[in-house]
């Protein structure tokens, strides 16, 4: 099993334990494409425990459909990858925020 295998189950269950009858009013984390192809994920981090930790921005280029960029500003966590990278950028922040649980 890879440690990108169960990335989406950990991502839910990160999202419900922030669900607090409030937080999920205001904020939340979208997963978009984009047109170059790629992906899109913007998570809210303010009102968490994760709200003021920062990610130096990291980027991933191997070519021009193989790469992820990542990063933390104004609260957010920034994913954008090409279009077979979304389970990886996603374990770099399910990485990222399990090191400070």
């Amino acid at each position: 099993m890879s440690e990108h295998e169960h990335v989406l189950d950990w991502l839910q269950s990160w999202y419900a334990a922030q669900c607090d009858g409030d937080w999920e009013h205001g904020w939340g984390l979208r997963i978009e494409t984009l047109d170059n192809p790629g992906w899109l994920v913007k998570i809210d981090l303010e009102k968490t425990d994760l709200a003021d930790q920062e990610y130096p921005r990291q980027q991933i280029d191997r070519s021009e459909h193989d790469w992820v960029h990542a990063w933390t500003a104004g609260q957010t966590f920034h994913l954008a990858c090409g279009p077979r990278n979304l389970t990886e950028a996603l374990a770099l922040f399910r990485v990222w925020a399990s090191a400070r649980d």
